[in-house]
């Protein structure tokens, strides 16, 4: 199930590299809401590349999964973004059709020629 979260950037951690070739970027959103909440959250490999175009303060929707995990009798929640966007990019892009899509024609309407219903041959036990 993936999750929503607006708000802006308080903080852009340094993107951490590991001996097997794993990397990811930790940042942290403040909500805007009554009271509001640091969330921490990271990208992981390639989606690290959508935090560059970021800075602190920007406002931002990102769009996350849950991954959960045990370690030595431990758990852990993690909050994995796949998608970081400007907030203003995402309300119009949610909003407005992709350029160049063109929705799919209506199916056509029955002329009755050959259609089947409306006719009073058939074999159904329906009483009209």
């Amino acid at each position: 199930m993936a999750y929503e979260l607006k708000g802006r950037i308080k903080r852009i951690m340094d993107e951490q590299r590991f001996d097997s070739g794993f990397f990811k970027q930790e940042f942290v959103v403040t909500t805007e809401e009554q009271y509001p909440q640091d969330i921490k959250l990271e990208l992981v490999k390639d989606k690290v590349e959508q935090l560059k175009s970021f800075k602190e303060g920007d406002s931002v929707v990102a769009r996350f999964d849950l991954r959960g995990s045990e370690w030595q009798g431990k758990y852990y929640v993690n909050l994995v973004a796949w998608k970081v966007e400007a907030a203003g990019a995402a309300t119009a892009s949610a909003s407005a059709p992709q350029q160049g899509s063109v929705p799919p024609p209506p199916p056509p309407m029955p002329t009755g020629g050959d259609a089947d219903f409306g006719s009073d041959e058939g074999d159904d036990d329906l009483p009209f």
